[in-house]
């Protein structure tokens, strides 16, 4: 069930007010009616999964349990670690098998092929279950957790299901941390119309940013990407930024959508994006964009490895490792593993140079506008991300470099395809400049609220006129606009 669908602006409501007007006076009801409107939700794409998840929820919640009756033993510590090692492997078999079995064995042949061996092999006819990697990382943070007494284990098997499986964060995050979601979930939720209103303002936002914004950029990027070899240096470039812009407002717009139904039902989910397009170096960018999943490899892979408290050449050492960890956890292609390496690259001067952590603070912090080197800065960063994205993109890797070498050719400095040209092809114009006037719109409303958890935190204009025009606006963008309605992105992840 999409974001963006009629059936799930049916869906929500009803949720909603039976969440809030028949179940609200007894909590384990309430829970358990998270659960199953959460399987409902996730059942609607293909409910033969739903035995995944019930799988990996009973795996975990079994494995917090041994872990707590084991750690009160005498030498029950290797008992412990037998359980959380047998979780992981569990977890992480279930979710490789899924999403990596042909990956590995496609190159594997290809590996032996080059040295002239041919290998018969047989890949599976798999279905990539929706989400997997969001709420197996959620279930193992569980487990982790327990083990190093962060979080008590709970009996409640309902919370427990309400917590892995709820369903505004259950299919593309935010990647949330049994210390923050699961004891909300053990506790009585009060309805707060101001945080209501707030989610639904998130909500607003997220979907402008999908609806016009990424749907419409997709349009023109699918089709420049899928033929870039006949295409000028200068619409490659125009389709990159574009793609940038894409993927950024269809992400970040689902984690809106996501965090802001989470708070109609009294639910305080982690922030995922930090307005990420704002950052002056690529620390900064990712301490800002998919913060949930950044922050997971930090605290349960970088740390354990010994963080930034080890030698100079472990830190560049853990750097690599969780920047191709992460690329690998996109998806199992060599495209993402090499945008991981490409991140990591970027980031290896400022780990040397002991500048990873310059930019902490908002940039042109108390102005209205960045000065000349905070701006270069901005444009800087954005244009290495923005060649990331190609290599993300790009169906292989010899694609992205092709792609990437034609935008540095002389056709760079060419007119790209405008309107009135091949462009009608792709995309009708009004969509078009619909398009060119919407992205400066956010950019705009997201400087002036980039110290705000969101776009739309409109807690600083008094005038209930003024919001609702701007409410007005955007839903008639929304309703306007033209492009072909899709999945989110990362639901492939």
């Amino acid at each position: 069930m999409l974001f963006n669908s009629l059936t799930f602006a049916i869906f929500l409501p009803i949720v909603f007010l039976l969440y809030w007007f028949v179940f609200h006076r007894n909590m384990r009801l309430q829970n358990l009616f998270v659960v199953v409107a959460s399987y409902v939700f996730y059942g609607w794409w293909d409910w033969r999964f739903l035995f995944l998840i019930i799988f990996t929820t009973a795996c975990s919640y079994e494995s917090g349990l041994l872990t707590k009756q084991y750690s009160i033993q005498k030498n029950g510590i290797s008992k412990t670690k037998f359980v959380l090692t047998a979780n992981i492997i569990i977890n992480l078999a279930i979710l490789g098998l899924f999403k990596y079995y042909n990956f590995f064995v496609e190159s594997f042949v290809d590996m032996f092929a080059v040295w002239g061996v041919a290998l018969q092999s047989k890949t599976l006819n798999i279905i990539l279950p929706v989400g997997i990697s969001f709420y197996t990382f959620q279930a193992l943070s569980y487990s982790i957790d327990v083990y190093k007494k962060k979080i008590d284990a709970t009996r409640d098997i309902t919370a427990f299901a309400a917590y892995i499986g709820f369903f505004p964060l259950l299919v593309a995050g935010p990647i949330e941390r049994a210390t923050n979601l699961l004891p909300q979930f053990l506790k009585p939720r009060t309805f707060d119309y101001n945080t209501a209103a707030d989610g639904m303002r998130q909500i607003l936002w997220g979907l402008f940013k999908k609806i016009v914004i990424a749907d419409n950029c997709a349009v023109f990027v699918n089709q420049v990407f899928d033929s870039y070899q006949i295409q000028s240096g200068s619409t490659l470039l125009v389709a990159a930024v574009l793609f940038t812009f894409q993927i950024y407002g269809d992400f970040s717009g689902y984690s809106d959508i996501a965090i802001g139904v989470s708070r109609l039902f009294g639910i305080s989910a982690i922030r995922n994006f930090n307005f990420p397009y704002f950052s002056r170096d690529i620390a900064e960018f990712w301490r800002r964009w998919h913060i949930s999943l950044t922050t997971w490899f930090r605290d349960y892979v970088y740390i354990p490895l010994g963080g930034s408290r080890v030698p100079k050449w472990k830190v560049v050492r853990n750097t690599f490792v969780i920047f191709l960890v992460s690329g690998f956890w996109h998806g199992a292609n060599w495209t993402y593993i090499s945008w991981g390496a490409f991140h990591a690259v970027l980031f290896l001067p400022l780990i040397l140079l002991n500048k990873n952590r310059k930019y902490t603070n908002s940039v042109a912090e108390g102005k209205l506008l960045p000065s000349v080197k905070e701006f270069s800065q901005m444009a800087l960063t954005f244009l290495l991300v923005a060649i990331g994205w190609i290599i993300f993109r790009a169906d292989t890797i010899s694609d992205a470099l092709k792609y990437i070498g034609k935008i540095f050719s002389t056709s760079l400095f060419s007119l790209p395809h405008i309107p009135g040209t091949i462009l009608d092809s792709y995309l009708p114009k009004t969509d078009y400049f619909l398009v060119l006037a919407a992205i400066p719109l956010m950019i705009v409303v997201e400087w002036l609220m980039r110290n705000k958890q969101h776009g739309l935190q409109l807690d600083s204009i008094k005038s209930t006129a003024v919001k609702w025009l701007i409410y007005l606006v955007l839903l008639f963008l929304i309703w306007t606009s033209g492009g072909v309605a899709g999945a989110f992105i990362y639901f492939q992840f």
